[in-house]
């Protein structure tokens, strides 16, 4: 999980849309996603020049059904 560090939250939302899911637009300071055939909803932090934390990004990857590995294939 060494990859997950100091991710840009506008990549973490693209690696997401690659993966399938659709951005709902931003509500307040979080950007909202949802994937048709899924009941759950990601919801990641856009905070001006903060990466999203690793143990909400590992919890958003678990919600969205992907493994780690996935996502940082995702990602870049």
């Amino acid at each position: 999980m060494a990859g997950l560090r100091n991710l840009n939250p506008y990549n973490v939302v693209k690696a997401f849309e690659r993966a399938g899911w659709t951005s709902e637009g931003r509500h307040g300071s979080h950007v909202k996603l949802t994937k048709e055939g899924n009941q759950s909803i990601l919801s990641i932090p856009v905070h001006k020049g903060k990466p999203v934390m690793k143990w909400l990004l590992v919890s958003q990857i678990t919600k969205a059904g992907l493994t780690v590995e996935e996502f940082i294939s995702l990602y870049r």
